[in-house]
């Protein structure tokens, strides 16, 4: 990892500090992109297939996942995990159920009944990953909210194993959590059928999930084409923690690989005031890494990952809030007191007992959050995320007469003089 004094920088410096590693092949994914959602329009499944091929080394006869593969995977997926998966969806379940959104009406004038309703999606497309390895966690985060909001058909892809089956443990969650239908298709591919459709896939309204950037650039390119909505941009993973000098090194470094480990373009950070505690972490990183399974991938991600040196913590929460992280872990002493501080996060972890992985898995939180930098401005999914919230009007003839001359006001200052004389007419004035 690069140990950086951001006071000894200057802005331009600090600037490159923070990017992400993504950003640099941006056009090349961009352009890469763009040629797999064309080809993916225009010849539908056969296009699938050979993209599936090129990039998953199988091409499925037949994408989607029958009775038999769902009851083979029932009894592949050992009890211990079902058990596992079941208490994360039970927790989820709770979090996201009391945050739901509720309808009003409520009288701004009298004779003037002003409401809110909400509507599920008619119909989602939740993506979750496989690449380097499967996240059957995130069908629970995608379904359970999906679930609750009460789609009318919810559709989930995934890529294809070697043997062109999909992992056993995410159609148990998806099971678990009511998905109805089950496609055996990953990457930026997946996205464009999702969102344009083929003669095996329907097109969905709004699609759902993380992945790597080819996957986050494809969603991001089928909204701005109109096809379909997306719920935000949830590219490579990422963490920051902010440490003071009380913090476990053990527990930072962890912390820091657990993220590291996603994938070789994660990033991951670490800031702290106290250059004793960054030198004890960045000790802990290398005896911990050379433990991990996915020690190559975890290096590779540590190649653009900082601990950063900064004069207080207060500064430390400036860079942070510039940052936006998707994940900001606060390894402080009295961490609730500095909650304030945070303007831009994707899910805060509170303290040296609340690692980044249980949200990842069971604390309830959903672990599909906007990253890089999108958390200025894009929440986490929530149930909120699978609706419409529609408003509803009605105004009496009572009603139009008393908030008619306000629009009549504002209309005739606009120069709109068809909405005047629709407001005019109904109070029998002259416009």
């Amino acid at each position: 990892m690069n140990i950086l004094d951001w006071n000894a920088l200057d802005e331009g410096a600090q600037a490159r500090a923070l990017m992400r590693p993504v950003q640099a092949v941006a056009a090349q994914t961009r352009e890469t992109v763009a040629a797999l959602i064309a080809q993916v329009r225009e010849d539908g499944d056969a296009a699938l297939r050979q993209i599936s091929a090129r990039f998953d080394g199988v091409a499925p006869e037949d994408f989607e996942v029958g009775e038999a593969e769902f009851a083979a995977a029932e009894l592949t997926v050992p009890a211990e995990l079902r058990i596992a998966m079941q208490q994360a969806a039970d927790r989820i379940d709770v979090y996201h159920r009391a945050g739901m959104a509720q309808p009003y009406a409520v009288e701004t004038a009298p004779g003037v009944v002003c409401e809110k309703v909400i509507r599920p999606i008619g119909r989602v497309g939740l993506y979750v990953p496989a690449g380097s390895a499967p996240l059957p966690s995130t069908a629970l985060m995608l379904g359970v909210p999906a679930r609750l909001a009460g789609c009318r058909e919810v559709v989930l892809c995934t890529p294809p194993r070697k043997d062109g089956s999909a992992d056993p443990a995410v159609l148990v969650a998806a099971r678990l959590t009511g998905v109805h239908r089950v496609f055996k298709i990953g990457g930026a591919q997946a996205i464009a059928a999702m969102a344009y459709g083929t003669a095996t896939l329907p097109s969905c309204d709004k699609l759902f999930g993380p992945g790597n950037s080819y996957v986050t650039e494809a969603k991001q390119q089928v909204a701005q084409s109109g096809a379909a909505a997306i719920d935000m941009p949830a590219g490579p993973s990422e963490v920051l923690v902010i440490a003071d000098a009380g913090a476990n090194p053990a527990f930072v470094a962890a912390d820091l690989l657990s993220q590291a480990e996603h994938g070789p373009d994660s990033q991951v950070l670490l800031l702290s005031d106290s250059a004793a505690l960054i030198d004890a972490v960045e000790q802990q990183v290398e005896v911990q890494v050379a433990r991990l399974q996915r020690e190559d991938i975890a290096r590779q991600a540590l190649q653009a990952s900082l601990l950063v040196k900064v004069d207080s913590i207060e500064q430390a929460f400036a860079i942070s809030n510039r940052y936006a992280p998707e994940h900001l872990i606060l390894a402080l002493r009295e961490p609730r007191r500095w909650l304030t501080r945070v303007e831009a996060a994707g899910s805060v972890f509170l303290g040296d007992y609340t690692p980044e992985a249980v949200g990842d898995y069971c604390s309830g939180t959903n672990h599909v959050l906007p990253t890089a930098g999108a958390a200025r401005a894009y929440s986490g999914v929530s149930v909120a995320s699978f609706q419409n919230q529609i408003s509803v009007q009605a105004v009496s003839r009572q009603g139009i007469a008393n908030i008619g001359p306000c629009a009549l006001t504002l209309a005739r200052a606009e120069g709109l003089g068809a909405h005047a004389n629709a407001v005019a007419l109904r109070m029998g004035v002259a416009p």
